[in-house]
């Protein structure tokens, strides 16, 4: 079946109302709400119920809409005194983390695909841009499992986990167009080109938290100075606020996601006309963003095609949870002592993997050269 605009509301309201009855009963027996969206999607696409869905460029903007609210909401969520003492482990984690992961990653893709699948083996760019696709831990997967579970966490690291999936995309974004770049013109892996891409993922760190800031606080003064006598105009305002966020760090040459996230930061963290409204609308927006955006990246999914590449990729799999991702972190949080080993293996394995690295993965579908 295609979708139309004629059977699409009855579509969505199938697929929502499925989506809720199979998240209630995965969440009885501890699997993740957000996986069980996924394999909805998976489920109704061309090889379940026949959806044909395969657009790249319109899945990565139901992903772009979706990750803007789901990181607006995280940061609203976020007590700033708890984030502020794990600032620097976080950063690094956001960081040092994400490329030591995506090096690990693509060395062991380039080697593996060589042995398994011959015909498939990727150069070296091939081979990390596919890793810096998987490099960075996916926010709404982190907010979600760590505001359901109920799990009392010490040691800051519920702030430090939150901190690092909320700010570590831009890093990952910045080697995914570089390498997306490097293959699409055959230029080499230079020196300069890192160089540049430094000065690139500074500015666009730079320009990312003060636009943020900057935002965040006019949010802050408008909606305080709205005084509307009708409740539900608030919430809208927000969100014009947010997609303000989100655009303009994009025309500035900042990291938007970043942007939003730190915008959402301050907004959380300061006095808020119907605060308490704002943030009941945002909880229950941000899980029906999460249901499309996971049942529209699902669609996209044909499962008859894993069959192929089932192998490398579970061992892909198993490579980033047991080496790559704990490697990555034991590195860039040896530094910090106040983090047991315990701790540190925690942080290693709350490194969860969903919808961002799909929507990176369309900008590469998108390309004609990769």
């Amino acid at each position: 079946m295609e979708i139309t605009p004629g059977n699409i509301m009855l579509i969505v309201a199938i697929l929502l109302f499925f989506s809720v009855l199979v998240g209630k009963a995965g969440s009885k027996y501890g699997m993740p709400a957000l996986l069980a969206f996924l394999g909805i999607g998976m489920v109704a696409g061309v090889d379940g119920f026949g959806l044909q869905f395969d657009s790249a460029v319109q899945a990565e903007f139901i992903g772009m809409i979706s990750l803007c609210i789901i990181l607006f909401s995280g940061g609203l969520d976020t007590d700033f005194k708890k984030i502020k003492p794990v600032l620097a482990p976080g950063l690094v984690l956001a960081t040092l983390g994400v490329l030591v992961t995506t090096v690990l990653t693509g060395v062991f893709i380039h080697e593996m695909m060589r042995v398994l699948l011959p015909e498939f083996a990727f150069g070296w760019a091939e081979s990390l841009l596919l890793a810096a696709i998987m490099s960075s831990t996916d926010s709404a997967s982190v907010f979600s499992i760590l505001n359901s579970s109920g799990v009392g966490l010490k040691q800051r690291l519920k702030p430090t986990l939150e901190l690092e999936s909320g700010s570590n995309d831009p890093m990952a974004y910045l080697l995914v167009i570089l390498l997306i770049s490097v293959i699409e013109s055959g230029e080499a892996l230079t020196g300069k080109l890192f160089f540049d891409s430094a000065l690139t993922l500074v500015m666009q760190l730079g320009v990312g938290v003060a636009a943020g800031f900057a935002i965040g606080y006019a949010t802050v003064k408008i909606v305080n100075a709205i005084n509307s006598s009708n409740e539900f105009l608030y919430p809208v305002m927000v969100i014009a606020c947010c997609f303000f966020a989100f655009t303009l760090t994009g025309l500035c040459g900042g990291n938007s996601y970043l942007a939003v996230y730190v915008a959402g930061l301050v907004v959380g963290n300061s006095k808020l006309a119907l605060k308490r409204t704002i943030t009941t609308f945002f909880g229950g927006f941000t899980w029906l963003v999460q249901i499309i955006m996971f049942l529209t990246l699902g669609l996209l999914v044909n499962p008859h095609e894993l069959l192929v590449i089932i192998v490398p990729g579970v061992l892909l799999g198993v490579l980033m949870i047991l080496i790559a991702r704990p490697v990555a972190v034991f590195l860039c949080m040896a530094p910090f002592r106040q983090f047991s080993f315990k701790a540190k293996a925690y942080v290693s394995w709350v490194g969860l993997r969903g919808a961002v690295p799909i929507i990176f993965a369309t900008y590469a579908l998108m390309s004609p050269q990769v």
